[in-house]
């Protein structure tokens, strides 16, 4: 699924003339991303950091070979901006916009199933490998290369996790932030799916959290198909019942959704698991 990114495909940014959008932008330009071109309604014919500015995806796509789009176009924009790359045949996208409506997000999602897009996120920081491509927020200083890949639902464990690592000398060949919210893209499965047939991972670091029941669906896809050693933490292990972690998709609804329970059934299919980061951080150096 990620071979792509190995081989200096063009990106879009979204948004590139927001603040957000120009900030980051220089950011990935940095970290070596081939950024072509960027869009924002009514700025065609601008430039933002050397980079063209287009009114519409499909006018960027006329002019450049584009097979990424980043997306930093706020919230009440956000579902136009997606179905338009969407429609203009951009194979993945990756949304940091956070607040998009559930039914915006249905939406999106049933028109990238139909043309056969690739959503990452919603309210995610996107992913980094390092060295080589940026797409989104993660800093690029946090990653080291090498053979670890790390899936986090959470924002700011996705950086702790990498930085840690690569604090230990523990390089990584992906770096993905899925996002939180109840509705979006790629999942821990899907994820996980690449991983394994990716010949250059050794290891697997999956970061969960209280709510919904993808871990349980990750547990079960890493008994059937991951042979790679899965080291996983679940945040939320002191969190009552009903408790939310700062987004939607982390409200636990009952036992089954919480970090106990969830770490149960990843430790039942053979992952290592700890009640925290440092802590599993710890287990796999030791390991390496």
């Amino acid at each position: 699924m990620f071979d792509s990114l190995f081989k200096k495909p063009g990106v879009l940014v979204q948004g590139i003339t927001g603040s957000h959008g120009t900030f980051h932008t220089a950011a990935m330009l940095a970290a070596g991303t081939n950024i072509v071109a960027g869009v924002t309604p009514g700025k065609g014919g601008q430039t933002v950091h050397d980079v063209p500015v287009y009114n519409t995806v499909a006018a960027a796509m006329n002019a450049q070979k584009i097979a990424i789009s980043a997306v930093f176009v706020p919230a009440p924009f956000a579902k136009a901006a997606l179905i338009e790359a969407i429609e203009a045949g951009v194979k993945l996208i990756v949304c940091i916009t956070e607040h998009i409506p559930v039914h915006d997000m249905l939406a999106v999602l049933a028109a990238a199933k139909e043309k056969g897009s690739v959503i990452l996120g919603p309210n995610c920081p996107g992913l980094l490998v390092p060295g080589v491509i940026k797409l989104g927020i993660i800093p690029a200083t946090v990653g080291l290369m090498g053979e670890t890949a790390i899936v986090s639902r959470s924002g700011t464990l996705t950086y702790e996790a990498a930085a840690s690592l690569s604090a230990a000398g523990i390089g990584q060949r992906y770096i993905i932030g899925i996002g939180g919210d109840r509705l979006h893209g790629l999942s821990f499965v899907d994820c996980l799916t690449a991983f394994q047939a990716d010949l250059h991972v050794a290891r697997i670091v999956m970061i969960g959290e209280i709510g919904g029941q993808a871990e349980q669906q990750a547990a079960a896809y890493i008994k059937a198909h991951v042979t790679k050693p899965v080291y996983a933490y679940v945040v939320g292990h002191s969190a009552p019942p009903s408790t939310q972690l700062g987004h939607a998709g982390a409200i636990m609804g009952g036992e089954s959704e919480s970090a106990a329970a969830k770490t149960a059934a990843l430790e039942a299919v053979g992952a290592t698991t700890a009640q925290s980061l440092p802590a599993l951080i710890a287990k796999l150096s030791k390991a390496s």
